[in-house]
């Protein structure tokens, strides 16, 4: 799962911090230790069989009782977007357990206990991403996940099921679900659990009040009445009753589409550089500074009527699974870096061949599937704590779904020069949507909503005065300034608090309407950010610190 070609020079690491940088998200089925894959028609079974001393750190805990960590939940990610691109013609997904009388209990706590901060709430982040990409493909790629609590679910072992449109749970007497995290360890459930629960299955908020503060959970019919499951049922009948009812969700499935392979990308890795095929991504020089390249072939095949014979090499798809792995290694592998420079290279009419083309074809399964995984790569982007720059200049290609890169960065600087320009696509319009519900253009354009559909019809490219003025880029300077102003832009930056910066950002970013997705991240910036600092969590009388002690928490009592 590790990789030391990837590790960071920081000086003096501690053996957990070396490990935490040099996570590597590429697997595949067939390197599974923990999920099992299974398939009947178009009914997925996807088991939860989680090897205890098979953990990114096995040395530091064991995965007892299916608990997971992230190599838990790198296997899970890859899982349910494989299930997406591979197997298509999958109509339901069951999420169950292979353990006998236990689903999950969750991430593990000596995990959490002996991770960094950092990487706490990175693991939560990640975490929540999978569970909103489980969601997603309910929505819009007609494959169902429902959970079938086979045992005990309990704190993130419960989260999992949350994100699954139903959850059928075992009545035995003894399995409940259960988010004991406040009562038990002095946090908070970090993978969207109380927001899920009041929002998406909409448990009144002094029912769930109860719920979230009694740490052996709810079971049996209580859990149905607080809407905390849609049924129990007893083990004699659990397995074939959930069976049929995923039969009667699954149907004829969608035996039109047959699936294509998604390779493993294999970037060429060293201790600063990581190079893919269209994407580079570069550690400094400058301090605490990387830079991310992407770059779009000038000529690109047109969409077939079968379009999935381009396969995972097409570009439309290769490339942007490129960028998202890049953003994950920046996350975990390079928490120095705080300022990431974005830029573009290639062709500008490739880029808007391109979009046409997929707009024109979204109706047909694999195209429909990489325009939501552009929108979900976009969507990392926006929720990374790194600030982004983008840097628009000679050979940038800044055009459509590749303006999209410069919409969610913090800034965008242009240079004001004979051929560097930027152009808007229909795909600038709403079919990538930011997690407040939003095109880029309008949360941009807020206060003057009239103003991107302004924009959007003008159909000119625009040139670097002319873009600032029209509000697409933060600043415009020519040749003369330019790499000044470029420098004290990078120096000042990486100069400020990254903590005070990462708020910010989140702050900033979602303007606009409120939606479970922003209510979620913006809650997890906010709850572990704050909770995973404090003593009452984390300090040596902490309740996460002495789990599973015969000692009790010391709390300090005053609230802030």
């Amino acid at each position: 799962m590790t990789t030391a070609q990837e590790t960071t020079p920081t000086g003096s690491l501690s053996p957990v911090e070396e490990a935490e940088r040099r996570i590597d998200f590429d697997t595949h089925p067939d390197r599974y230790k923990h999920i099992r894959l299974s398939f009947d028609g178009p009914v997925a079974r996807l088991e939860l069989a989680i090897q205890e001393n098979k953990g990114l750190r096995p040395d530091d805990y064991q995965l007892k009782l299916n608990s997971y960590d992230l190599g838990v939940d790198i296997e899970l990610a890859d899982a349910v977007r494989r299930l997406r691109f591979e197997h298509p013609e999958v109509s339901c997904v069951i999420v169950t357990s292979a353990l006998e009388g236990t689903f999950s209990a969750g991430a593990n706590i000596f995990m959490l206990r002996t991770s960094t901060h950092g990487f706490k709430v990175n693991f939560c982040k990640f975490t929540n991403e999978t569970r909103l990409e489980m969601e997603d493909a309910t929505e819009h790629s007609g494959q169902t996940y429902i959970a079938a609590l086979n045992g005990i679910a309990s704190g993130g072992g419960y989260e999992l099921p949350l994100a699954c449109k139903e959850i059928y749970l075992v009545d035995d007497k003894r399995s409940a679900v259960s988010l004991p995290e406040v009562p038990y360890l002095g946090v908070l459930p970090g993978t969207g659990g109380l927001t899920r629960v009041v929002d998406k299955r909409k448990v009144r908020p002094d029912v769930a009040d109860v719920f979230c503060t009694v740490a052996e959970g709810v079971k049996g019919k209580r859990a149905v009445k607080w809407g905390l499951v849609d049924a129990v049922w007893p083990g004699s009948k659990f397995a074939d009753n959930v069976a049929a009812r995923a039969k009667e969700i699954a149907g004829e499935g969608h035996p039109d589409r047959k699936g294509i392979e998604l390779p493993s990308l294999q970037p060429k890795v060293d201790d600063n550089r990581v190079e893919y095929r269209h994407v580079t991504l570069t550690i400094g020089p400058e301090p605490r500074t990387a830079t991310i390249e992407m770059t779009i072939p000038d000529d690109l095949p047109d969409i077939p009527a079968d379009a999935t014979t381009l396969g995972a090499d097409w570009w439309a798809l290769r490339a942007w699974r490129e960028l998202d792995d890049a953003l994950l290694r920046l996350r975990f592998n390079h928490p120095d870096v705080g300022l990431v420079l974005l830029k573009t290279r290639g062709n500008h009419d490739a880029v808007r061949k391109l979009d046409e083309q997929l707009l024109a074809n979204r109706e047909q399964w694999f195209v429909n599937e990489v325009l939501h995984h552009m929108k979900r790569v976009l969507k990392r982007t926006d929720l990374t704590a790194k600030t982004f720059f983008a840097i628009i200049d000679e050979g940038s290609c800044f055009t459509g779904s590749f303006f999209e890169l410069a919409l969610s960065a913090d800034r965008a600087y242009m240079l004001d020069g004979e051929g560097v320009s930027i152009s808007l696509t229909a795909m600038n319009g709403g079919p990538l949507p930011m997690s407040n519900g939003l095109s880029r253009l309008q949360t941009q354009f807020l206060a003057d909503p009239d103003k991107v559909t302004e924009l959007l019809e003008s159909g000119d490219p625009f040139e670097g005065e002319d873009a600032e003025d029209e509000g697409l880029v933060t600043f415009a300077f020519d040749d003369i300034d330019w790499e000044d102003e470029i420098r004290v832009a990078l120096e000042e930056r990486v100069s400020l608090s990254p903590d005070s910066l990462t708020g910010m950002e989140a702050s900033l970013r979602f303007a606009g309407p409120e939606t479970l997705e922003t209510k979620i991240f913006g809650r997890l910036s906010a709850w572990q950010n704050w909770i995973f600092q404090r003593p009452n969590a984390v300090g040596t009388q902490g309740a996460l610190q002495l789990y599973g002690q015969p000692e009790s928490p010391q709390f300090d009592w005053r609230r802030t």
